[in-house]
């Protein structure tokens, strides 16, 4: 028997709310009588400002770099909008990301039929719909120098985003696409803006010798992302695996989110590089949607998009095939029994909360484990 610690973020908003159900499937799993899961906390994001002064602590970076796996919930909100932008909630998140090296974010993009209507298209569009969008995440214009605002005098000021990638950083995520694109239906849409962006023409050059070179069982095809934003929402079904840069890839993911019917249903993945000794993966999970304030505090906030997250996790750092799938499929038999929140509710369907929900999955989760 093994046992995993995990460190969990649950940060601001609805997080803590939905963190909170993905303790209902930590304690499923360990009364199942397989690997062991132990868990601890800590503070991110605006949490993290008001007791330490900065969105993510030293000791709670140290803590997740000693993680076997990280569970991030939502950060941010009206309370810190004036917090100086180097400490603002979002910097938490993007320092994990970084102290961790993280580099490729993983955002599926599915639509459980039980959900088809609830999508702003067609349901004949999205039926089916399974999109795995990869994200760069530790470079391009995020992190890029020199990133600030110069005032020029005269009531005049300059704001600087700097967008750079080296070859190794498209490489590593290239080939991560083209990998997964091998477990799917073998095929990799490649976006970037290599008609206005020289950092385009360079990730363009490298996916391309990447693909030819290692992957020539997977087809490769390109597509700018100005013009992928606009396929994605008249005819998603074409996709099968999309990797991006870390700007396009944020915008695109959302997109793709809201094919699906909610922000609320949808679970990323941000992966390291293997150890080169042990082979495992540093890795952070956490839920597409943000902290929405407006909803914080009600009981009504959607978990499955948290659930899913640690779905991920069972799958891509532990390899609990079983576990994920039967969690995965534990969530698509309760949204087809006429469970919802509020923002996936329909006609005639019974309408609960967020610890409502979450003990839905968990017993029926409990029901396909004990099968």
């Amino acid at each position: 028997m093994t046992t995993h610690k995990l460190l969990l973020l649950p940060g601001d908003g609805i997080g803590p709310e939905a963190m909170a159900e993905v303790g209902k499937i930590v304690a499923v799993l360990n009364g199942a009588g397989g690997d062991r899961f132990e868990t601890e906390e800590a503070l991110v994001g605006g949490a993290a400002i008001d007791a330490h002064g900065v969105p993510v602590a030293d000791r709670d970076m140290d803590r997740a770099l000693k993680a076997d796996a990280v569970l991030f919930g939502a950060v941010g909100g009206p309370k810190w909008d004036g917090v100086a932008y180097e400490i603002r909630p979002e910097a938490g998140l993007l320092r994990l990301r970084k102290d961790m090296a993280l580099f490729a974010n993983l955002r599926p993009a599915i639509c459980y039929p039980a959900l088809a209507e609830a999508s702003s298209l067609k349901r004949e569009l999205v039926d089916g719909l399974d999109i795995l969008i990869l994200r760069e995440l530790t470079g391009g214009v995020y992190f890029g120098i020199p990133k600030e605002i110069v005032d020029l005098g005269e009531g005049q000021k300059r704001g600087i985003d700097t967008q750079v990638y080296e070859t190794y950083e498209i490489e590593r995520i290239a080939r991560a696409a083209f990998e997964a694109a091998r477990t799917r239906k073998g095929k990799v849409t490649s976006m970037e803006k290599r008609n206005v962006m020289k950092t385009g023409v360079l990730w363009n050059e490298v996916v391309s010798r990447v693909g030819r070179d290692e992957y020539p069982d997977v087809r490769l095809e390109h597509m700018l992302a100005d013009a992928g934003g606009m396929q994605l929402v008249r005819a998603p079904k074409q996709f099968d695996v999309i990797v991006t840069d870390n700007l396009f890839g944020d915008m695109l993911s959302d997109i793709a989110a809201m094919l699906t019917g909610s922000l609320g249903m949808l679970p990323s993945a941000s992966l390291g590089a293997p150890d080169a000794a042990t082979g495992k993966r540093r890795a952070l999970y956490e839920p597409v949607h943000g902290s929405a304030p407006d909803i914080a505090g009600q009981g009504i906030a959607n978990p499955i998009a948290m659930i899913a997250s640690f779905a991920m996790m069972l799958r891509y750092s532990f390899a609990l095939m079983r576990e994920a799938d039967a969690l995965e499929a534990a969530i698509a038999a309760v949204l087809e029994s006429g469970t919802r929140t509020g923002d996936i509710m329909a006609p005639g369907c019974r309408q609960v909360g967020t610890a409502e929900m979450g003990d839905a999955v968990a017993a029926e989760f409990a029901r396909r484990l004990a099968a």
